[in-house]
């Protein structure tokens, strides 16, 4: 991978980044549960904008043990499907990150709630970092006009963040929008370590990413929630007590030396 930018940390406009000399290979994992709805827009989207871009890139679409078209539909679009039987967002991005190829790999959820294209933003800051996550808790964040979160969610979401800073990761405002860029040494790194795989897995993707002293940027995204989000009320005590266990696992050493 050769990076030859020129970036800067203005406001975000796709205007004031400029690269060029650029060479890279990138990975795109979808993980996917019940998403026979929703999948094939997401795959037109993905694969409009990669086919605009000069360097090499994957897309692979992992099937959560899903009972409906979900491959099925995958295939269509020519992409790279894999069965990952093991019920669990975690696990499906797990297995798609190690399978995948790319120097960049960025992990997106399958209703392309932050859109594609925010890739404009992340990869200059590759230059510098290891990891790259979208967040809506910094300046910049957008949320479309009635793409919001339910306000349960808001609240709860802030809260727990608090609490994630306070026993994980202290300094990242949001660990759980689903759009997140790794170079390739990052997840051969820390994947292979993680003993979380509910809702609490961005949490422990984070913390161990800190602990193995790599670095992250929040990147501020423009979110667009689709009403029928998978998140429900109950995946944040999941999060809070996953929380706690990665705590514990810091303590006492669970994931090995840097």
């Amino acid at each position: 991978m050769v990076f030859s930018i020129i970036a800067t940390d203005m406001p975000f406009a796709k205007s004031s980044l400029i690269w060029y000399d650029f060479s890279m290979y990138l990975s795109v994992i979808i993980p996917a549960y019940n998403e026979e709805k929703r999948i094939g827009k997401t795959l037109e989207a993905i694969r409009e904008y990669l086919s605009e871009q000069s360097y090499e890139w994957e897309v692979i679409v992992v099937n959560n043990n899903s009972n409906d078209a979900t491959s099925e539909i995958a295939e269509k679009y020519q992409v790279h499907v894999i069965d990952e039987k093991r019920p669990g967002k975690g696990y499906a991005v797990t297995t798609g990150m190690l399978e995948a190829k790319g120097d960049l790999r960025l992990f997106t959820d399958a209703d392309n709630s932050t859109s594609i294209d925010h890739l404009d933003l992340m990869i200059p800051y590759m230059q510098n970092y290891d990891v790259a996550i979208g967040s809506l808790a910094v300046p910049g964040a957008k949320v479309v006009q009635g793409g919001e979160e339910p306000w349960y969610r808001v609240i709860m979401g802030k809260l727990g963040n608090k609490w994630i800073q306070l026993f994980a990761v202290w300094g990242i405002h949001d660990t759980q929008r689903g759009f997140k860029l790794f170079k390739a040494q990052a997840v051969e790194k820390i994947f292979p370590k993680l003993t979380i795989f509910g809702w609490g897995f961005d949490v422990e993707v984070l913390a161990l990413a800190r602990k193995f002293g790599f670095t992250i940027k929040e990147i501020p995204v423009t979110w667009d929630n689709d009403p029928n989000s998978k998140v429900t009320v109950w995946a944040y005590p999941q999060v809070l007590l996953q929380t706690l266990n990665v705590r514990w696992n810091l303590l006492t050493n669970k994931y090995g030396s840097r």
